[in-house]
């Protein structure tokens, strides 16, 4: 595939993404009676009713350039718009209705894992860890496990979606990220198909941040996170030499996300479906944003989204750095998990401590009302 014809399907994601999330905006007053999402809710940053149905856009984008595609692109793209149906479909109707709880979204987005297999006959098989391995080569614990660390993944953009600019900036990051392994494996399908996917959300992005026009909605995170979750599983499936801990470093962000909030909150023995205002860019607006910054209120959603979103770059770059490295991979993950431990330590108990002792001591877990 020759740069201007790959250049062209990137751009044409982006622009044909950023003009539906246009067209959306203005036309407000048509849907947003189904497509608002209201300023009351525990979770809830912005003042005014807002569209969420920015996946929309995304999907759209990404469509337009599946067709302009060459024949190896296609065929990432098209089984994955396909298998990506379930996550944005049930996400769009909780969009669109606000009646679909968590765990029907959380299992078609399972199922998405599952028909991407069914499509494409791709699952891992290898995970770099010695006692998972074996069981890798049954197919069906294959097919599972990929649909939960799908699930998982999609799960993590969910509920990093807080503020503007942050889920869909840091899937677009974590795409470029992985597109730019797959082009250093001469994989410019794979490639391709990540840059274009990444344009699309970046099309969106532009709408969103900085004043929360549009957001990206379950549908748009669901989806979003189901499409780099898939991505990754392509990139180490068709190349054995990338270490699975690239993909994780990747998405360190999410997948940490994910594994602490299920363990803070059998801690403090509160539903682990239930939202709430204690995640790590919640406090990082309230501490460091509007705290310690003195972000005026009126732009300290954004800045807070753009902060975080920029925050995962370095666990991209040291993807990119030691993605045919097991031992690099694995070690740099977990310098990266307890990171991210410690300084919710810090900003909950206003001291640095061993993020090791955190995690044990669990009074530790108890938020400190702020200075």
């Amino acid at each position: 595939m020759t740069p201007p014809h790959t250049l062209g399907i990137v751009t044409t994601a982006f622009v044909a993404s950023f003009l539906v999330a246009v067209f959306l905006v203005l036309t407000q007053k048509y849907h947003g009676r189904y497509s608002n999402d209201e300023t009351h809710g525990v979770q809830k940053s912005h003042r005014t009713a807002t569209p969420r149905i920015g996946g929309v856009a995304i999907v759209f984008g990404l469509i337009v350039a599946w067709a302009m595609a060459d024949v190896k692109t296609q065929a990432i793209l098209g089984p994955l718009l396909l298998a990506g149906f379930p996550a944005f479909a049930f996400g769009l109707a909780e969009d669109l209705t606000k009646k679909i709880g968590v765990m029907p979204r959380l299992l078609a987005t399972f199922a998405s894992g599952i028909l991407g297999w069914w499509l494409t006959g791709v699952s891992l098989s290898s995970v770099d860890i010695p006692f998972l391995n074996p069981f890798l080569g049954i197919t069906l614990i294959s097919v599972l496990f990929t649909a939960f660390a799908i699930g998982g993944v999609a799960n993590g953009i969910n509920i990093i979606d807080g503020y503007n600019g942050l889920a869909s900036g840091f899937v677009t990051l974590a795409l470029v990220g992985v597109g730019a392994i797959a082009l250093d494996s001469k994989d410019m399908g794979l490639a391709v198909a990540c840059f274009a996917l990444a344009a699309a959300f970046m099309g969106f992005w532009l709408v969103n941040w900085p004043w929360g026009k549009l957001f990206l909605g379950d549908g748009g995170s669901y989806f979003g996170g189901f499409a780099l979750a898939w991505a990754c599983v392509m990139l180490i499936e068709r190349h054995p030499e990338i270490t699975a801990f690239a993909p994780l470093l990747v998405c360190i962000h999410p997948v940490t996300e994910v594994l602490f909030s299920i363990y803070r909150r059998k801690l403090r023995r509160s539903n682990i479906g239930h939202p709430d205002r204690l995640h790590l860019h919640n406090l990082i607006m309230r501490r460091i944003v509007r705290t310690r910054l003195k972000v005026r209120p009126q732009f300290s959603n954004p800045a807070a989204g753009l902060l975080l979103a920029l925050m995962s770059l370095p666990a991209i770059v040291v993807a990119y750095a030691v993605h045919e490295s097991i031992v690099w991979g694995a070690s740099m993950s977990l310098v990266f998990m307890l990171g991210y431990v410690a300084l919710y330590a810090r900003l909950v108990r206003f001291h640095w401590c061993s993020p090791l002792a955190f995690l044990l001591f669990k009074p530790s877990l108890t938020i400190k009302p702020a200075r």
